[in-house]
């Protein structure tokens, strides 16, 4: 099975281009004013327009209200939420799109637990934990914990690089992989060649499997 790539924290049109010229699956765009990656509704605009046919676009929201969510959803047509937040279960489910849930990897945390909880999520994200940061951190997390047989519902995230991405690839074998400061060259600011390394070195991970 091939690995689905995502790029997440996009903020410009030609970025999002580069990363649909290099075979990334998804793009994603911030929509949490805190982030430096954050994107105001007309540039989400412009960056979707320039996308082409079945480049999935993603939005991420952080405890985001109903009406923000629903502004975005009717003015940018993003395919797919993305909860960073608190957001629970019935909140995630309302707002007209699919949507995967994303989950920090504290040492107490239970995924079999969480993968019930947000079942109706269309898969889990699983990121590194740092207190008081929604995601984002650049860091990596200890892949072994993710149990084998949750592998096909988990996108992968947390300090992905084209340097160690094909490794997680190989180890984890999840159903996707998301990136965001590992292809940039500066907070917000993508990197095309970063982008191609790292669709490519996925592509070598995906031999393994």
């Amino acid at each position: 099975m091939r690995t689905r790539v995502k790029v997440c924290g996009i903020t410009h049109p030609g970025d999002a281009l580069a990363a649909a010229e290099a075979g990334v699956d998804a793009i994603g765009l911030v929509f949490y004013p805190p982030s430096p990656r954050h994107v105001e509704l007309t540039q989400a605009v412009e960056i979707v327009a320039v996308l082409p046919p079945f480049v999935t676009t993603v939005g991420l929201f952080v405890n985001a209200d109903a009406e923000t969510i629903a502004k975005v959803v009717g003015q940018v047509g993003i395919d797919l939420i993305q909860f960073h937040g608190n957001e629970c279960p019935d909140y995630c489910s309302t707002h007209r799109r699919p949507w995967v849930r994303a989950l920090r990897m504290k040492d107490d945390i239970d995924l079999f637990a969480e993968a019930d909880r947000f079942s109706g999520a269309r898969g889990l994200l699983l990121d590194a934990w740092r207190p008081d940061v929604p995601g984002g951190t650049g860091e990596t997390f200890d892949w072994s914990r993710i149990p084998a047989e949750m592998a096909w519902r988990i996108v992968l995230a947390g300090g992905l690089t084209p340097d160690n991405v094909e490794q997680a690839v190989s180890q984890v074998r999840p159903f996707a992989v998301d990136v965001s400061s590992g292809v940039e060259s500066k907070p917000g600011i993508k990197n095309a060649e970063k982008i191609a390394r790292f669709v490519q070195a996925v592509r070598r991970g995906d031999e393994t499997r």
